[in-house]
């Protein structure tokens, strides 16, 4: 089971690629605790091959960071390639993103919205194959179907990549309805495919890794949010969340990231206990929090607070708490299981959509400023906000569309005497002698203006320089 550099093993066990969280100082403490193989943040392609600023900011490592895989999102196949032939002297592998379901994905077009486009993957993944040095690694989403989702590997393995990390969600798995992972399907893609297959997804303790590689057979697992609770899990202890956070800070000092990402692993890590009412001073400490030596002060409030209960002073009552371990253990956080909404909570969403302020504006509009030709609503919701607070308000008649130009293809100028843009009207009026005031151009009346000048002025002969010798 080759990786990475076609012959070495692929670790057991990974730290996944996280945007604004597995930067070098992360991954540095996820590989001192176990981690056996890292990953940079999600970059972008494009951005990593036009902008050098670009790359100095995001791409840092070292020699302790390796073995390190680089992860791009992409959608043109030449720039994928481009960007990994920047990323390859620092890397042992360079992976495609094909399955981020945030929306900003779907704007840029990467990620897991590219799952329908699979002409398009296999280009990339082909491509990048034919011309890096290192491997082309993918890293997928499910679809509901299975058969789907095997027909999927099974292209991408086909295209030339050389590990596949399949994360047993779909697309639609995202914020509170993030809900479990299939481990099925996961399973299915393993015995379909002939490359290794990195599982992802359910991964909170170091024996969740260890039961997804016996019960679906893949060659190794990849954790995210374990991680990014407590950074030792690789090693399958749970130390003291200030301990970790110190540790993390201490490697802050000699590989500095932006402040908003260890602040963010700080909360992460804490999160447990800023839920409890007597820590809201200490949350507020992080969250105001401007360098380093402000969140050691955190790391030694959180530890002076609980050290009552760890020395047994006091005794800690777990009493309401769901937790498994006391809040100041690192331990992961557990969403509630996704239900289905009850006929109760439909009916109450209908009955709160009909009592909806601004559609009931709407449906006071006198038909002809309520729908359009077709009979959609074409009053903005801002305006019907206006005329709830004023019933009688009339608004300004829409803009008429405008024109184009009658040289080019750009937009003409409203009030353009000709009917061009600018550029076009001041060339026009240059070789007709014309004017636009529309536009400002006023060659005409300049000229007018200038041979006025020069009948009333007239240059006398004995002022010119004499010709005879």
């Amino acid at each position: 089971m080759g990786i990475l550099a076609r012959s070495a093993q692929i670790p057991s066990i990974c730290s996944c690629p996280m945007v604004d969280a597995s930067e070098l100082a992360w991954r540095l403490l996820s590989k001192r605790y176990g981690a056996q193989l890292v990953y940079t943040p999600m970059f972008h392609a494009v951005n990593f091959v036009r902008d050098q600023r670009y790359r100095s900011d995001h791409l840092h490592t070292c020699p302790e960071d390796h073995p390190l895989i680089v992860q791009f999102c992409a959608n043109d196949p030449e720039v994928l390639v481009q960007a990994g032939k920047l990323a390859e002297p620092y890397c042992v592998a360079v992976d495609l993103n094909l399955g981020c379901p945030q929306a900003i994905a779907k704007r840029g077009r990467y990620g897991s919205f590219l799952q329908d486009e699979w002409e398009l993957i296999r280009k990339m993944v082909e491509m990048a194959s034919k011309e890096l040095k290192v491997p082309i690694t993918c890293k997928i989403r499910v679809f509901p179907d299975v058969e789907k989702t095997i027909a999927y590997a099974k292209m991408i393995e086909r295209a030339g990549c050389y590990a596949l990390t399949v994360h047993g969600r779909t697309r639609e798995q995202k914020g509170r309805d993030t809900g479990l992972a299939d481990w099925e399907q996961i399973k299915a893609v393993k015995k379909a495919v002939n490359i290794p297959v990195i599982a992802n997804g359910n991964i909170q303790y170091l024996s969740d890794a260890d039961r997804c590689l016996m019960e679906t057979g893949v060659d190794a697992v990849m954790t995210a949010e374990g991680n990014l609770t407590n950074p030792a899990i690789f090693h399958g202890i749970q130390p003291p969340v200030w301990e970790m956070a110190e540790e993390y800070i201490e490697i802050l000092e000699k590989y500095p990231c932006n402040l908003s990402y260890s602040r963010g692993h700080l909360f992460k890590m804490f999160n447990h206990c800023f839920t409890l009412p007597e820590c809201c001073e200490i949350r507020q400490l992080l969250a105001r929090a401007s360098d380093l030596y402000d969140l050691r002060e955190v790391c030694v409030a959180l530890r002076s607070h609980f050290q009552k209960y760890i020395d047994g002073s006091e005794q800690w009552s777990s009493e309401g708490s769901t937790l498994k371990f006391p809040p100041w253990i690192c331990q992961p956080y557990v969403r509630p299981p996704v239900k289905p909404p009850s006929i109760e909570e439909v009916s109450t969403e209908k009955t709160e959509e009909e009592s909806n302020p601004i559609k009931e504006g709407r449906k006071r509009l006198e038909p002809e400023r309520q729908t359009g030709e077709d009979g959609e609503i074409v009053l903005s919701k801002k305006k019907a906000k206006k005329l709830l607070k004023n019933p009688n308000f009339i608004f300004k008649p829409d803009r008429k569309p405008i024109g184009k130009c009658a040289s080019c293809r750009n937009q003409m100028g409203t009030k353009c005497a000709y009917s061009r843009c600018k550029k076009c009207c001041h060339d026009h009026c240059s070789v007709n002698v014309f004017d636009c005031t529309g536009h400002n151009i006023l060659i005409k009346t300049k000229m007018e203006k200038a041979m006025k000048i020069t009948n009333n002025n007239p240059v006398r002969s004995s002022n010119l320089p004499s010709t005879q010798s």
